[in-house]
């Protein structure tokens, strides 16, 4: 089983010298000895004690056919190249490009950069078959030596890695140093227009001019973005940890200064900007010092050497009143624990605080939506129950309909009707009841006695009018 997967592409068995083999059933390291590899398994290798005795794993038997794979370590060109070594190395510098010696090296695994280039170059590029090496070498040494310090035949492991041009590849991220270029550039989307256009014979003049109007915007866009890389290569703003370093050293002032002054920059060259970002900073460090002598000065101050003794002063009051809050802080502790004793010795009934109920603060409606549907008192009501234009008119014509609709509305229908505050309901139900919109059951009752006595008083005279000779 190999540690890095499948084998190279075009890979021959037993040239894989920069992986690592293992048993599949003891996990024995096998890539210095000979293994037996599966032909109908793939990726399925056994050293030869577990091929000895048979072993029959997943879907591998012991009746497949199988192949013996040994290292080929005999010279061809070299004394110091093996034959597995000569195939890595084309075969690296097929997958990973000519002149990528770090990576064919890494493929070879058992050689530098600087020995795969040098072996190339002399044994192919400088052979006098070019481009096939000389095949006609004898060589009296069974294996192949290692070269060098490196008796393992394992390659010296590099100090550093080199960096790909890549956006996460450096402090500042998106910036790609090996091209010079961002990931996402100025005018990002400029070659969108004239990704697709084409100028044939068979275009009319109009479509002609009207296509190189659009190269010349394109044309323009670029120039704004190589002004902007120019802008950032000259200024050396690509070192950000530097002039973080820098702004780190500046005080908040200085700072907010150069800051306001960073407008002028595209407008001046770098020897200018600098010149007036150093004479802006002079005069700001003037302009305190001053400020700081007028202080002197009203303080009573006469001489640099009391100034310096008053600037000592002065930052150490900080820390002098630190330390008496601090001392004030542990006597208040300390006679709070005196009282909270002498209140467990002498216990006082607990005094119970009653709050008083506070009203509500009243809602402004002025300005609501539907507030010009209200009068006066139903405005007056939305103000103190707090409750806006528009679910207040939902709930009267909810409360109304249902009235309309049974001819009668207990305070209990209205609560069960409208979701909201138990209390503000019952007080709609009163403004209600108030403004003659809705009749109370005890009232209504009234009413309807009131109206059938009347109704009995009038039939009866009638009936005695009628009976009058």
């Amino acid at each position: 089983m190999s540690s890095n997967g499948k084998r190279a592409q075009g890979a021959a068995p037993g040239d894989e010298v920069g992986q690592k083999f293992h048993c599949d059933n003891c996990q024995a390291n096998v890539t210095d000895s000979v293994r037996i590899s599966c032909n109908e398994c793939p990726e399925f290798d056994l050293c030869t004690t577990c091929f000895s005795r048979g072993i029959e794993l997943g879907s591998h038997r012991n009746d497949h056919p199988y192949r013996v794979v040994t290292r080929h370590r005999f010279p061809i060109f070299t004394e110091t190249w093996s034959a597995d070594e000569e195939l890595l190395l084309i075969d690296g510098l097929r997958q990973f490009g000519m002149g990528n010696w770090k990576d064919a090296a890494d493929h070879v695994g058992t050689k530098t950069k600087e020995e795969c280039e040098q072996h190339y170059n002399e044994v192919y590029v400088g052979s006098a078959s070019w481009p096939l090496p000389d095949m006609d070498r004898q060589f009296d040494v069974k294996f192949a030596r290692p070269h060098g310090d490196r008796k393992n035949g394992t390659a010296a492991p590099s100090k550093c890695k080199t960096l790909s041009s890549q956006p996460s590849n450096h402090e500042i991220i998106g910036y790609m140093p090996g091209r010079l270029e961002f990931e996402t550039e100025y005018e990002n989307e400029a070659e969108q227009v004239i990704k697709d256009m084409v100028i044939t014979d068979d275009d009319s003049p109009e479509e002609v001019e009207l296509k190189q109007i659009v190269l010349r915007i394109y044309n323009g866009k670029l120039d704004r973005r190589l002004q902007r890389k120019r802008f950032i290569f000259e200024r050396g703003l690509l070192e950000y940890r530097k002039h973080q370093a820098i702004e780190k050293k500046r005080t908040k002032d200085e700072r907010d200064l150069l800051a306001r002054i960073k407008v002028f920059a595209r407008m001046q060259s770098r020897e200018d900007y600098d010149t007036l970002a150093t004479g802006l900073l002079n005069e700001h460090a003037l302009r305190q010092r001053i400020a700081q002598l007028q202080e002197w000065r009203r303080n009573g101050i006469t001489s640099l050497d009391d100034g310096v003794q008053f600037e000592a002063e002065r930052s150490q009051r900080p820390s002098r009143r630190a330390s008496t809050l601090r001392d004030s802080a542990q006597l208040l502790d300390r006679l709070q624990k005196i009282v909270s004793a002498r209140s467990t010795r002498e216990p006082e009934p607990p005094k119970t605080l009653v709050r008083k109920p506070t009203a509500p603060n009243p809602l402004d409606i002025e300005h609501a939506d539907g507030v010009e549907m209200l009068a006066a008192s139903e405005r007056d009501i939305c103000t103190r129950l707090r409750i806006f234009p528009r679910p207040y008119l939902v709930v009267k014509e909810t409360l109304l309909a249902e009235y309309a609709r049974n001819g009668i509305l207990k305070r209990r229908q209205a609560r069960q009707l409208v979701k909201i505050d138990v209390n503000k309901t019952s007080k709609l139900y009163d403004f209600f009841v108030q403004s003659g919109w809705i009749k109370a059951p005890g009232r209504a009752a009234v009413h309807r006695a009131a109206a059938m006595l009347s109704t009995s008083a009038t039939t009866a005279r009638d009936y005695a009018v009628k009976q009058e000779p």
